[in-house]
């Protein structure tokens, strides 16, 4: 398979710079066998059965963008935070000491930023350069006063905002790029397919008889990074850390054995749920990558966004609906106007090509 397989026109202005007033109020493009249907988010509850299982990521974003200076010379610099360098859970680094756990980082500055480089952030928050990691890539360990590394670049950090939403965070944004059942601290981009959802969603979802369980994957940049290379096989997956707790594992298998189907809230949790059904292990990391052909062990159903022109994540929904379809149906969304990527509006698919 060749990357620009996967590639389609899409004009800027439909591009979602900023989220509607309501959640829900978002338009719902429900992709069937048999055809598609453009209806409102508020519709979804009717579009799922008794025994549906609902499974969401419960991971939240963190204000990962510091932006600070090198102490020696003044120099601006940039980090973002991606993982712990050491294996252990994004919240379990945050809730510890700042230097606790060093952190892989993304950084960038008017001159290049070598192992040994001390960093200055706001609100005392200061940081040393451990390595290089090639790529853009630095191992950093944090130093602060403050209890917590997650106190700290709250104090210190903004909310990442994806590139393509041009303009800085607002107010606003800390609440509405993240999900209302987010919890779990250590994503550094929103899984945004949950970002619909409102308590008279959920209320009229536990009417209809659907249950609904947690997943937590922590996002990482690497879900907005190009595929660069021309052959997708040649393209390596970010590993992101996920955790699945025993009652979704329960959850999922009762599902099944009552023939009801299990409904993947974003690809986040897609990737999550596969990556569970390949390993058997219910935490760790996964670096898979989903591209037609791969065979789905879990997710019947799927609740995303649109995504990116030759993205990895427009390849997973490829994988799960089919490229050609695929590809039909962000023509239809294009020519409806519907609106884009993290802030935009959203797709449920009904089952698996």
């Amino acid at each position: 398979m060749h990357t620009d397989d996967f590639d389609y026109h899409l004009p800027e202005e439909l591009i979602a710079q900023a989220p509607l007033e309501r959640r829900d109020a978002s338009r719902l493009l429900h992709v069937r066998r048999d055809g598609i249907a453009h209806r409102s988010f508020t519709e979804l509850p009717s579009l799922l059965r008794p025994n549906d299982l609902l499974v969401v990521n419960d991971s939240r974003v963190i204000p990962a963008r510091l932006i600070g200076k090198k102490a020696d010379t003044g120099g601006r610099v940039e980090l973002l935070l991606v993982r712990p360098a050491a294996n252990v859970a994004a919240v379990t680094s945050l809730e510890s000491a700042a230097q606790g756990t060093a952190w892989t980082c993304l950084g960038q500055a008017s001159k290049p930023i070598r192992p040994g480089a001390k960093l200055a952030f706001d609100g005392d928050l200061t940081a040393e350069v451990e390595a290089s990691l090639g790529g853009g890539e630095y191992v950093v360990r944090f130093t602060s006063a403050l209890s917590t590394l997650e106190a700290a670049i709250t104090k210190a950090g903004q909310l990442p905002l994806p590139p393509y939403i041009h303009r800085a965070p607002s107010p606003d944004d800390a609440e509405r790029y993240q999900t209302i059942y987010a919890k779990t601290v250590g994503s550094v981009a929103a899984p945004t397919a949950g970002l619909h959802f409102t308590p008279e969603v959920f209320a009229a979802l536990d009417q209809r008889g659907v249950r609904r369980v947690f997943v937590t994957l922590d996002v990482g940049p690497g879900t907005f990074l190009p595929v660069r290379e021309g052959d997708v096989s040649q393209h390596k997956m970010h590993a992101e850390r996920y955790s699945v707790p025993p009652d979704t594992v329960e959850a999922i298998a009762q599902t099944k054995k009552a023939g009801g189907r299990v409904i993947a809230v974003g690809t986040t949790v897609t990737r999550t749920l596969e990556a569970l059904a390949l390993t058997g292990a219910a935490s760790g990391d996964t670096a898979i990558f989903i591209t037609p052909g791969f065979q789905f062990r879990v997710v019947d159903a799927l609740v995303t966004n649109f995504h990116l022109p030759k993205s990895t994540l427009v390849m997973l929904v490829s994988a799960f609906l089919g490229r050609e379809r695929t590809l039909e149906v962000y023509a239809a969304a294009v020519r409806e106007r519907y609106r884009f990527f993290s802030y935009g509006d959203s797709m449920f698919i009904e089952e698996r090509s």
